[in-house]
């Protein structure tokens, strides 16, 4: 397994040259980019092919590798909205993160499958996500991209058998898991989940959390919570997980590059009996 960070580490709008820089120096072997709106830094909604390749050939020359995509956009126009709108702009980002994928030699994007709101119930947003991922699923197919689709704190698909069912039913080889194992904690645990979802796992993000405080502030650095880390990790190997360990975390208040620091040095307790050299 090789150490991973993304790119939300570290503060928005910091210069893609700064963050590649601190990400070699602190000791990370892949980046993660998010793809977001036009203006901000990195890949948006409006980069182009030709710009993609020179971010791609930029990470090259830092010395790092990037195999995955993510976004917050699909927050904001969900693939489980009622609003045919609405949806197919969610669609959209995703078609948009599958071909910069593609062209960027990026095996897989996160995507977040849908959104349960109190005027969108369970049962509804399960089938118009479902619907709408296995019509991404087919554009993933021809583009040889994978669809991670990633366990949030979006009030759906809460246990480890419905992701299974979930990704089953897609029923493509384009489609699996982006296991994220701090989100797990609040209402289960990580090391079952991998455990049942196997090698439907396509990429894992890494944070801690501390169940005590139990809302979105208990989130916290790795080894600083309750995640049975352990476990995890002989989870991962049971699986034969050989991918990134791809660290999502807040950016610390001072210092912008700190937090790779301290997490580097938090991960290489996690890996080293498991590191693959890079």
């Amino acid at each position: 397994m090789k150490k991973g960070i993304n790119q939300w580490c570290y503060p928005a709008g910091t210069p893609l040259d700064r963050v590649l820089e601190w990400t070699k120096q602190a000791g990370f072997s892949s980046i993660e980019l998010n793809v977001g709106k036009p203006g901000e830094v990195g890949l948006t909604l409006d980069t182009t092919v030709e710009e993609g390749k020179k971010i791609k050939a930029q990470i090259k020359a830092a010395g790092l590798e990037m195999d995955s995509l993510s976004t917050a956009l699909l927050w904001q126009t969900p693939l489980s909205s009622a609003e045919e709108k609405m949806q197919e702009q969610g669609k959209y980002v995703v078609r948009k993160m599958l071909e910069l994928a593609h062209e960027l030699d990026v095996s897989t994007v996160l995507v977040v499958p849908g959104i349960v709101t109190e005027d969108v119930p369970y049962d509804e947003c399960y089938e118009r996500s479902i619907a709408a991922v296995k019509e991404l699923a087919s554009v993933a197919e021809e583009l040889n991209v994978k669809i991670g689709i990633e366990n949030v704190w979006n009030r759906f698909l809460l246990s480890p058998l419905e992701m299974v069912r979930y990704i089953d039913e897609v029923n493509s080889t384009h489609v699996g898991a982006y296991f994220d194992v701090g989100n797990v904690l609040q209402f289960g645990y990580p090391e079952q989940w991998i455990r049942i979802l196997g090698e439907r796992i396509l990429k894992v993000h890494v944070k801690d959390f501390k169940t005590s405080v139990g809302t979105i502030t208990g989130f916290t650095n790795l080894l600083a919570g309750d995640v049975n880390w352990q476990a995890v990790m002989e989870e991962l190997q049971q699986i034969g997980y050989r991918g990134a360990l791809t660290a999502e975390l807040t950016p610390y208040t001072y210092d912008p590059a700190a937090l790779a620091y301290d997490t580097s040095r938090q991960m290489d307790l996690l890996l080293a009996p498991h590191l693959t050299p890079y």
